[in-house]
């Protein structure tokens, strides 16, 4: 949708975290002239609340925020309970991906289940057309493969679009990204013009209801994991000692391994979840060519049907991202099977991490991505 035509003739739900972003997407659109609705989410279990973290976001205070600032601009609020699919869909899945010897990405999972479908279908239920929310990306419409496109926001220090890439047609037709053609350095003295009560907030970071940043802790605590002590070995084989539980570590991780006296650094390569095997070598061992993911959404790629998604018809040519921070990098995608890819980088990546996600670039568009699920180095698991 762009913000001026249709003027004052739908309504817009503005998805208002407690932040600054989506505060001053509201103000936005509501000097723009639009029918303005706060919405929020109460998104944790009722023995989470009371536990935050100075940069945490959607805890009772940041909902607080969010009707706060919804009464300065003199827009009505609702408030959706939606902790119990939130348990279910983000909290449960954080844990375990860890126990499987994945790294999680929960915002990615938080956007598509909970924002972009929960979300916007109590939206819908309003009788409201349009969601909007304060992310750093920009949408479009394609019409010669008749599709509605993600694109990366103006600000590429701040561009979300990675974490948007599960997006689908039939909801990005109905959001509204009014940052996309913002600085964060912009938004920032737009919060302060408008007075918001926010404007100096911090940025929210790290995990949501990890309020104090431990993983392996709040793994035990909340899902009751039980560590369980394994060998730390080469990929040759060699043990090298012994580590506390594979919930304690990532791929790349340098930190905790307890293996004084090596010559030269060593990093975790692999999680052989099998065999209770943590996999360690050189920084050199981190590096890959080769990646493979599944569970491919596709928003837009070259001779795609408008009807839907089809597996690649030949080998695609574009730019991949294998984390949020992480440079793009040149990729050839071939097709693995309908729902699944290879994806050969031009020169060897670092760190490729099973459960984070790879998002698919073509100039400013976000053509999609999928899952990370192994690369040739790692042990059969």
């Amino acid at each position: 949708m762009v913000l001026n035509q249709e003027k004052n003739k739908k309504r817009i739900a503005v998805a208002m975290s407690g932040g600054v972003d989506s505060s001053v997407a509201a103000a936005l659109l509501c000097k723009a002239g639009y029918d303005v609705v706060g919405v929020s989410m109460k998104l944790w279990p009722k023995d989470f609340c009371g536990k935050q973290k100075s940069k945490s976001c959607c805890s009772t205070r940041d909902l607080a925020d969010a009707r706060f600032v919804a009464g300065q601009l003199g827009i009505p609020f609702y408030a959706f309970d939606m902790s119990k699919g939130f348990q279910k869909e983000v909290i449960d899945y954080f844990c375990k991906e860890y126990i499987s010897g994945r790294t999680p990405n929960p915002c990615i999972v938080c956007n598509n289940k909970i924002k972009f479908d929960s979300l916007l279908e109590k939206v819908k239920e309003l009788g409201i057309d349009y969601i909007a929310t304060g992310h750093y990306a920009n949408t479009g419409y394609s019409k010669k493969s008749q599709r509605f496109l993600l694109k990366r926001g103006l600000d590429k220090s701040k561009d979300q679009s990675y974490v948007l890439f599960g997006l689908r047609q039939d909801q990005l037709k109905s959001i509204i990204f009014p940052l996309g053609k913002y600085l964060k350095s912009e938004v920032r003295n737009i919060s302060k013009k408008f007075a918001l009560k926010v404007a100096q907030k911090p940025e929210s970071q790290e995990i949501c209801f990890i309020w104090d940043n431990n993983y392996p802790e709040f793994l035990k605590s909340y899902f009751g994991v039980k560590p369980l002590p394994g060998k730390i070995i080469t990929k040759s084989g060699k043990i090298l000692g012994n580590h506390p539980g594979i919930i304690f570590y990532t791929i790349g991780q340098r930190r905790g391994l307890g293996l004084g006296g090596s010559k030269n650094p060593l990093y975790v390569t692999g999680i052989d979840v099998k065999n209770n095997n943590l996999i360690v070598g050189s920084k050199e061992d981190l590096k890959s060519k080769i990646l493979f993911a599944d569970n491919i959404n596709w928003i837009n790629y070259p001779n795609v049907g408008a009807n839907g998604y089809s597996p690649l018809h030949s080998p695609l040519k574009v730019k991949a991202k294998i984390r949020y921070n992480h440079p793009m990098a040149d990729v050839v995608v071939y097709s693995e099977s309908k729902n699944s890819v290879k994806v050969v980088f031009e020169q060897p990546q670092s760190a490729i991490t099973p459960g984070q996600a790879v998002v698919f670039y073509k100039g400013e568009e976000a053509l999609g991505g999928g899952w990370i699920t192994a690369h040739p180095s790692w042990p059969p698991y």
